[in-house]
């Protein structure tokens, strides 16, 4: 199986938040107060 590295920077750009969108579903990926990444759906 292929792999991409994307880093977080990229990824956000100056956002805290996106939204990916997976098989008709929203996941929230964000970055906490303590650098962390938290996805939610």
């Amino acid at each position: 199986m292929e792999k991409r590295t994307i880093t977080s920077e990229k990824l956000f750009g100056d956002l805290q938040e996106i939204i990916i969108q997976h098989a008709g579903e929203s996941y929230h990926l964000r970055i906490t107060s303590n650098n962390k990444l938290i996805l939610t759906k």
